[in-house]
């Protein structure tokens, strides 16, 4: 990531608890659903403020979801992890559940863990190195980075883009 002075603010759109399940995420009802391209529009269907604010597709660029600890608990469910995806946002988690994680990471899902986060909807953070800055109250957080292999998962766009990508240098 960018060094601090280099990040630009991002909008803290929702602002959730600890314990968020995968089936809050991508309810149960809608597992026939399952391609990257339909998955999106039911990103927190049982949360109609927030589903219509990701589906207004108004939302600014590299928008942010924070959330408190166990983010993703539940299933195994990938579609948690990919309907978000879609959206183009960043979570930034106090904790993560551990499947949801590894979904993301093999997902290209960028995500955050911070654990001391203090945010509110409607702040601006700048996320940068080891750090989350919010800008509107002007508070500085600790994140826990990723092992560089799993980031660099992430930074490919996910597990399929990333071999592909070491696929062809090997070849080179």
């Amino acid at each position: 990531m960018a060094n601090l002075q280099e990040s630009k603010p991002r909008l803290v759109v929702s602002k959730l608890g600890d314990d968020i399940s995968t089936d809050a995420i991508y309810p149960g009802r809608f597992m026939a659903t399952v391609l990257p391209t339909e998955t999106p529009k039911l990103a927190f269907a049982d949360d109609t403020e927030l589903n219509a604010k990701l589906n207004s597709r108004t939302l600014p660029e590299g928008s942010v979801i924070v959330a408190g600890r166990n983010f993703g608990c539940g299933s195994s469910r990938e579609q948690a992890a990919s309907c978000l995806r879609g959206h183009g946002v960043t979570i930034v988690a106090r904790a993560f559940a551990r499947i949801f994680q590894q979904n993301s990471i093999n997902l290209g899902l960028p995500t955050v863990i911070c654990p001391e986060l203090e945010a509110d909807a409607g702040d601006e953070l700048v996320i940068a190195g080891d750090h989350v800055w919010n800008e509107t109250k002007g508070t500085k957080f600790a994140t826990v980075p990723l092992p560089a292999a799993r980031q660099a998962i992430i930074d490919a766009g996910g597990l399929i883009p990333y071999t592909r990508k070491r696929l062809l240098e090997s070849r080179a």
